[in-house]
């Protein structure tokens, strides 16, 4: 947006976001010199980030690392982008201890390989954060619900932030990049208490806004699937690829998303679905023994059991619901659509458990940064969830295919097959693992109906090795950033804990380059009369 008015505020570095991608960046442009402002849609902090899982992923050593990330990606994202994210994570140590010493983190590396066999999958590790004297999670971010090790990380960043005077504004969302008669970024438009309001940035804009998990028609628009219910925020609406599109940004990895299946919620109200019962994730074998599972190889835990089986609405299996990253990938057998039918053929899908699998572990849970929504707490034997009517209760395979509107021989056999691979010690059909395998044998049995859901988006705005926004012609778009899972390198197969270790990389890249950008708008004017956005063309 061309803006030729003048400007309620000036600071050198604008960013947009106030997630781990933003916290991130707006420490390293601090430290460089920078006058930085961070700016929030929502009332609260932490964006997406703050619900992960907590673990960030680093490289051991660079030669493998950039070998496995050129397969998971699938040479969608160029070589010199990938290897500016692995000497960044081979730098996080050192910088997550320097961020330590403000409120006496405890720093932890744990080894853990990569996802998939693919060469250099044991070039990587587990940064942990794992604690923070004195912190409360449930009393400092109230708004986070279900939390998990990601509030512990977002701590050391916020105190870190606070450390340094940097100024974090709520509920003030961006609206509108505004450039100069050049292209060349000046500053964003914002809403803030309603008003809005015209912010300069002398050197650079950083968006650190997140994807499009809560933009419904974003999603119908881009994928196959339509539409994926968001399990952790509806900040992220994709304001910052439209930002960036009006200027000319190119896209990239807009089809991909970290997401599974999992429930709706039984308040129709709420924004928010419920994860499906996290298991551990595996990594398969590229050796003769592909029923073994590496990460248990040399480990005395028991190996879990999945409890359920997934069937599509004819009653038959679909899918290994087992996936090596069920978080990952567990949504893509939902994508497909019948052209005899006209209709996802496995939209919803029904989680079918038998009583031994209801009394094992509760089948959903529900983790989400929102302070005006109630969160949803699932109870430990499914009972309650029979009330509700997430679940619904049958006494035989005869009422099981009643409430799917299957056919009883097709539900039977599928069902009567599942219990004989279970007996066998194999999954002929789609090759879930045997460790994961539970027959479904004792009545009654438990339903539901999941859904896809999405946990984040990957994609967004290109972007070069320095975090510049480019534009569909691979041309930097001046003064503009990104930082975080907006624009992810993500085009095809996640790494386990990458986007976190994304949004700390990336971040700092983009902090260090929008701060040494230069000074070239010094003589950008500071209005003290109400902003003259009527000036805008």
């Amino acid at each position: 947006m061309i803006y030729d008015g003048s400007f309620d505020e000036t600071v050198d570095v604008i960013v947009v976001g106030f997630g781990f991608g933003g916290a991130a960046t707006a420490i390293e442009a601090h430290d460089r010199g920078a006058r930085v402002l961070v700016i929030e849609k929502m009332p609260h902090p932490g964006g997406i980030s703050i619900c992960a899982g907590g673990g960030t992923r680093c490289a051991t050593e660079e030669r493998g690392a950039l070998e496995y990330l050129k397969a998971t990606t699938a040479r969608t994202t160029p070589e010199n982008v990938l290897r500016e994210f692995v000497r960044g994570t081979l730098e996080l140590e050192s910088w997550f201890r320097s961020l330590a010493r403000v409120n006496g983190a405890e720093i932890a590396l744990r080894d853990r390989q990569a996802n998939y066999p693919f060469p250099g999958s044991e070039s990587f590790q587990f940064l942990l954060v794992k604690s923070v004297p004195g912190f409360d999670a449930a009393k400092e971010y109230p708004h986070v619900h279900g939390a998990r090790d990601g509030v512990t990380v977002f701590k050391l960043l916020h105190d870190n932030v606070k450390a340094r005077g940097i100024e974090v504004r709520y509920a003030c969302a961006a609206e509108r990049i505004l450039t100069d008669r050049n292209g060349e970024v000046r500053g964003l438009l914002v809403n803030s208490d309603r008003k809005c309001i015209a912010l300069a940035a002398r050197r650079a804009v950083v968006l650190a806004c997140g994807g499009f998990e809560a933009d419904y028609e974003m999603q119908r628009q881009t994928w196959r699937i339509r539409i994926a219910q968001t399990v952790a925020t509806r900040a992220n609406t994709g304001d910052g690829i439209r930002m960036a599109q009006e200027l000319g940004a190119g896209l990239w990895h807009m089809w991909n998303f970290h997401g599974s299946y999992g429930f709706r919620s039984p308040d129709p109200s709420s924004p928010f679905a419920i994860r499906v019962k996290g298991l551990p994730d595996w990594t398969p074998c590229d050796g003769p023994h592909d029923e073994e599972w590496r990460d248990w190889r040399t480990s005395s835990a028991p190996r879990p059991q999945m409890s359920w089986i997934l069937v599509g609405r004819d009653g038959r299996r679909f899918m290994n619901e087992y996936p090596p990253y069920l978080q990952d990938t567990g949504h893509r057998p939902f994508d497909v659509f019948d052209t005899v039918k006209l209709r996802f053929q496995n939209q919803p899908a029904y989680l079918i458990v038998d009583d031994d699998g209801r009394k094992l572990y509760p089948l959903g849970h529900q983790t989400f940064n929102d302070a005006a929504c109630r969160p949803y707490h699932w109870s430990e034997d499914n009972l309650r969830e029979v009330e509700t009517g997430l679940l619904k209760r049958a006494e035989s395979i005869e009422d099981l295919a009643r409430i799917i509107g299957a056919d009883r021989a097709t539900l039977g056999a599928s069902v009567q097959r599942w219990n004989q691979f279970c007996a066998e010690g194999a999954d002929a059909e789609f090759g879930r693992p045997p460790a994961s395998m539970m027959p479904l044998a004792k009545p009654p049995f438990f339903i539901g109906e999941v859904w896809p859901v999405v946990s984040n988006t990957q994609g967004g705005p290109v972007h070069d090795e320095r975090q510049r926004v480019l534009n569909s012609f691979g041309d930097p778009i001046p003064g503009l950033y990104e930082a975080g899972e907006l624009g992810s390198i993500w085009g095809h197969l996640y790494l386990g804990g990458s986007n976190l270790a994304e949004c700390f990389v990336t971040g700092r890249i983009a902090g260090r380059e929008a701060a040494q950008r230069g000074s070239a708008h010094q003589q950008l004017t500071i209005s003290l009369a109400p902003n003259t956005i009527q000036n805008a063309v």
